[in-house]
């Protein structure tokens, strides 16, 4: 598919098909196109929990996700924990210190860059995903033994489409740049 229509054609879903499955190699694909990304120094700090099978799914909904985002979540068929390690990128190899003042800021911003390629490949593919932030951290550290160097970010929802939204009215690009 061209770019152009990759970029037109993802959306934030919020209604999964509960009878299409995505495999595991499907996930395996989106996180192989997450990791072409850059990073800082390459350091290549973000990480990936894939939640697959319907029993942890179902807990983790329940559990993990406040009652809107579980039901937004509902009948997809992996939710991707996103995290990255902290004090990692933006921060000198030998001080440890940031090296200005976003600090972790910059592993942010380098699992934004990865998720953006896997939500995109995801659309190539034909699937549909929403990218939550509104989740219980500490729960989530928890059931999926995250180390405490890793800061949770984002929970994606990876499934296949009930409905056909469309896009939503975006701001005019001169309110949102200017050129000097």
């Amino acid at each position: 598919m061209e770019f152009q229509k990759v970029l037109e054609k993802r959306r934030s879903i919020r209604q999964y098909d509960k009878a299409e499955k995505v495999s595991e190699e499907e996930i395996r694909i989106l996180l192989g196109a997450a990791q072409l990304a850059p990073s800082w120094k390459n350091q290549q700090t973000s990480r990936y929990y894939c939640v697959m099978s319907e029993e942890k799914l179902k807990e983790f909904r329940s559990s993990c996700l406040p009652a809107f985002n579980a039901g937004n979540a509902e009948n997809a068929s992996a939710l991707i924990v996103t995290t990255f390690v902290s004090d990692w990128s933006g921060f000198d190899g030998k001080t440890h210190q940031p090296v200005n003042e976003l600090g972790n800021g910059w592993g942010s911003y380098d699992l934004g860059l990865q998720n953006e390629n896997l939500v995109l490949k995801a659309a190539e593919m034909g699937l549909a995903t929403l990218i939550m932030g509104i989740r219980d951290g500490e729960k989530i550290r928890e059931m999926l033994s995250i180390p405490e160097r890793e800061t949770i970010v984002s929970v994606i929802a990876v499934g296949h489409s009930s409905l056909e939204p469309d896009m939503p009215v975006r701001k005019n690009l001169d309110d949102i740049a200017k050129f000097f």
